[in-house]
């Protein structure tokens, strides 16, 4: 077996080496927003730059070029893709069979404000899923319920992006916090500790920012008890559950916490004007049909399902049957990727020691959240009593409407794991690790490269995770503090993310679309990053 040993400063000069791995995101920054190429158009003309790049600079083997590109392939079909299909799917057995009415009658007896609404689908019920599900699920289901509520498809995608960012840092029960403290022998609930030290204030900024965005500083005057309220409750229960619990179920208890104050809260006090985004419609005309409770849990069941599965597949005793020597073990596949695994050795600084670079392929099938989504599938089908005829029609019109951000997906993360493997991300990485005591300033912008570039904040974990701790030692921090700061600069980056951006045009009927969403979102992206930035450099001085 022949090894390359990655290579982080080529030009000998750590900036301007920096500089030429970042060129390939540039041109995908390019190809999307200036000339408006397609998602995956973008995503294969970065991946072939990234190539060039790599084997002529870097002098990355083609062989292993390959293998690279194809593996991202492969982790974008499963469980990206996967995912947001089934998602999808489910959405819309909800819609054919009617119940997504029941559904959307339910939270307009809540409230016909569609500002709070925002509040109630896409920033608390948003957070639920993306504790639960995480993985693209919780943006492709709260984006079709915006929609179904009568948002304008554009504005429904970038808020719900937007609104992810509160429980993106503790998606699928805490796993961005728990995989990077894993890989780098620290405490999960000492780096869960770190992090809530800033997410709560990031979350009551988001419910601020969405419903500035909708009505701007008249629609915060005129809301500002419902925004304080879901803001602050699910602040201070993320606050108390990160640090005396930790991450696994931070999602699941805030979200559900915002939701029922904002309840209680509606029934003390309403706007004084009801906003509807749509002007001409009159509050008086609104219907606000009346269900009963056994009808309003009928209709949520597929979301109740599949919350169910995915905390079972998320128990430890399952996760414990899924290691070697369990006894689901099995059911989970492994492959190597030929010519990739094992051959690139990391090098120090990234790693403590140079290390073989594991290349291996997980395909599980039966204990995904994909699957955890199937079986919501199957079970809502027989419940609601869907034919043979409807959900082929349903299978058939969702991969029409898919296969091109799934093309996006997979051009995207083809395009990661070649910077990753070939060394381009940890050039940019070193870089940035080069500020010397200004480092805790720019901490956040790893995380938030790392999730721009893979689309996930534990992929990021695993990138940079790493460089974050040595980097912390040498600057006389706590690791545990700066690998926190990386997994909150990550979650800044999830509504900029070109997968992320795909998942919620495909959700909303916007494919094609990706550069007027990205648009939407990278000022905000931007800004909060800055936020954490300053925030991560003065708790290092404190």
């Amino acid at each position: 077996m022949q090894t390359w040993n990655q290579v982080y400063n080529p030009m000998g000069n750590i900036w301007l080496s920096a500089l030429i791995a970042a060129l390939p995101i540039i041109l995908f920054i390019i190809c999307l927003t200036v000339l408006k190429l397609k998602g995956y158009v973008s995503g294969f003309i970065s991946v072939i730059f990234a190539g060039l790049i790599s084997i002529f600079i870097y002098h990355f083997p083609v062989k292993m070029f390959v293998g690279s590109a194809l593996y991202g392939v492969l982790a974008g079909i499963w469980p990206v893709a996967s995912i947001v299909l089934t998602a999808i799917i489910l959405y819309k057995i909800t819609v054919k069979t009617g119940y997504f009415d029941v559904i959307k009658g339910s939270i307009t007896s809540i409230t016909a404000d569609q500002r709070i609404q925002v509040l109630i689908v896409a920033f608390s019920f948003g957070a639920f899923l993306e504790g639960a599900a995480g993985f693209g699920a919780p943006v492709a289901i709260t984006c079709s319920i915006l929609v179904g509520l009568g948002f304008r498809p554009i504005y429904a995608a970038g808020l719900c992006l937007i609104a992810n960012l509160a429980g993106g840092a503790y998606g699928a029960m805490g796993i961005p916090v728990t995989a990077p403290a894993g890989l780098t022998n620290l405490n999960p609930l000492l780096v869960s500790q770190y992090t809530s030290n800033i997410m709560p204030f990031i979350a009551l900024l988001i419910a601020f920012l969405l419903v500035f965005i909708i009505d701007g500083f008249k629609g915060i005057r005129q809301t500002l008890p419902a925004i304080l309220t879901c803001g602050i409750t699910f602040g201070v229960v993320q606050k108390i559950i990160t640090t005396f619990l930790g991450a696994e179920l931070v999602d699941i208890f805030a979200s559900i916490a915002s939701i029922i104050a904002l309840i209680i809260l509606l029934r003390f006090w309403k706007p004084k004007e009801i906003y509807r985004i749509n002007k001409e419609e009159k509050t008086e005309e609104i219907s606000i049909p009346q269900y009963s409770g056994g009808k309003i849990i009928f209709a949520w069941l597929p979301f109740i399902l599949l919350t169910v599965f995915v905390t079972i597949f998320n128990l430890n005793v399952i996760k414990t049957a899924l290691q070697p020597g369990g006894f689901l073990y099995k059911l989970v596949f492994f492959f190597k990727i030929p010519s990739l695994h094992q051959e690139v050795i990391r090098q120090t600084p990234i790693v403590k020691t140079p290390t073989p670079y594991d290349a291996i392929y997980k395909l599980d099938l039966f204990t995904n959240t994909t699957t955890a989504i199937l079986l919501a599938i199957i079970i809502t089908m027989i419940l609601f009593k869907v034919n043979g005829k409807m959900f082929k029609a349903t299978i058939s019109e969702t991969f029409k409407e898919l296969w091109s951000p799934i093309l996006t997906i997979c051009s995207v993360l083809a395009l990661a794991y070649v910077c990753t493997y070939s060394g381009l991300s940890s050039t940019m990485g070193l870089a940035f690790a080069d500020t010397g005591q200004l480092f805790p300033l720019f901490s956040p912008v790893l995380g938030w490269l790392g999730v721009f570039l893979t689309g996930s904040v534990v992929n990021s974990g695993a990138l940079f995770a790493p460089l974050q701790s040595v980097t912390a030692t040498q600057i006389g921090l706590d690791p545990a503090s700066l690998v926190a700061i990386n997994v909150i600069g990550g979650d800044m980056a999830k509504m900029l993310s070109p997968q992320s951006i795909a998942v919620a045009t495909a959700a909303v009927g916007l494919v094609g679309r990706d550069s007027e969403l990205f648009k939407f979102t990278i000022k905000y992206s931007g800004g909060f990053l800055i936020i954490v930035g300053v925030c991560s450099m003065i708790l290092s001085l404190i």
